[in-house]
């Protein structure tokens, strides 16, 4: 259905992803604006390292599963829309299914446990959108398999996704200002400076990766006006990608522990997070 590949797109995207970082560094290095720093570039390196590895191991069988569940789709979609429209759609869709996945990953404790590690460094470049959980591609199984199942086209999904990720990148910098009439629907790179930030009014805002309207549309849309603190709350204070990884395990089962019944344990894993570096 489509002659574009994930890794024809990464292929592309790549280079232009280097060539970005490259620019920022040496655009930060003329400005003295010191937006590398060393060990937290490394600990993202370590922290993409794990990614990388795990989405290695679930990419084909997450495709698989979505071709599966292809089998049993609720709409035709793919026969009742040219082929632009259904680009267009499965776009839109991803990113709709992305901004809960997001909210909700701030917002239910052993989600955030994952999560959090995306929200670890106290810096702002394009290097900070790879620093990516390890955990995160398991995480994000059962919320994007709704996507196979309302007849949207697996290679599409696939190929989309993968499109609507490099964009992702393009937010994580402080060299780029508002954009004009793109603010009003686009997730610009101010929009997401919010989302990085640990001021009060910044904290759990601006969750959509491609558009910012599913935000404004239900209520987490903060736009940039004070300067952004980028990191947590309460900082992790370590470079070690495996500490930052498991830290937030390692309190959720600690509260766990010390739960007096059932009730409350459950609520330590499923509830919202109590040691949210990030707090409300």
């Amino acid at each position: 259905m489509t002659n574009l590949s994930i890794n024809e797109v990464y292929a592309i995207g790549a280079p232009i992803v280097l060539l970005i970082i490259f620019f920022e560094v040496i655009f930060s290095s003329f400005t003295n604006k010191n937006l590398y720093k060393k060990e937290d570039t490394l600990c993202t390196a370590g922290l993409l390292t794990g990614n990388i590895l795990m989405v290695f191991i679930l990419k084909g069988a997450t495709l698989a599963l979505h071709f599966y569940l292809y089998q049993f789709k609720l709409f035709n979609i793919s026969e009742i829309l040219p082929i632009w429209v259904l680009w267009i759609l499965t776009f839109v869709m991803i990113d709709f299914v992305f901004y809960f996945y997001h909210r909700i990953s701030h917002r239910v404790n052993f989600l955030w446990a994952i999560h959090m590690s995306h929200h670890s460094s106290q810096e702002m470049n394009f290097a900070v959108a790879f620093r990516q959980a390890w955990f995160g591609p398991i995480s994000k199984i059962p919320f994007f398999m709704i996507l196979p199942l309302i007849g949207l086209d697996p290679t599409i999904v696939a190929v989309a996704g993968s499109i609507s990720t490099l964009w992702g990148i393009v937010g994580h910098t402080q060299m780029i200002n508002k954009l004009g009439p793109l603010e009003i629907f686009l997730n610009t790179p101010s929009h997401h400076r919010v989302h990085h930030g640990a001021n009060k009014q910044y904290i759990d805002k601006n969750y959509g990766n491609l558009l910012i309207i599913w935000d404004k549309m239900f209520g987490t849309f903060e736009p940039e006006h004070e300067k952004v603190k980028f990191g947590l709350v309460n900082n992790v204070n370590t470079y070690n990608p495996v500490k930052i990884t498991f830290m937030a395990w390692q309190s959720i089962f600690s509260e766990m522990k010390k739960s007096e019944n059932l009730k409350e344990a459950l609520n330590c894993f499923f509830g919202p997070p109590k040691t949210k570096i990030k707090e409300v």
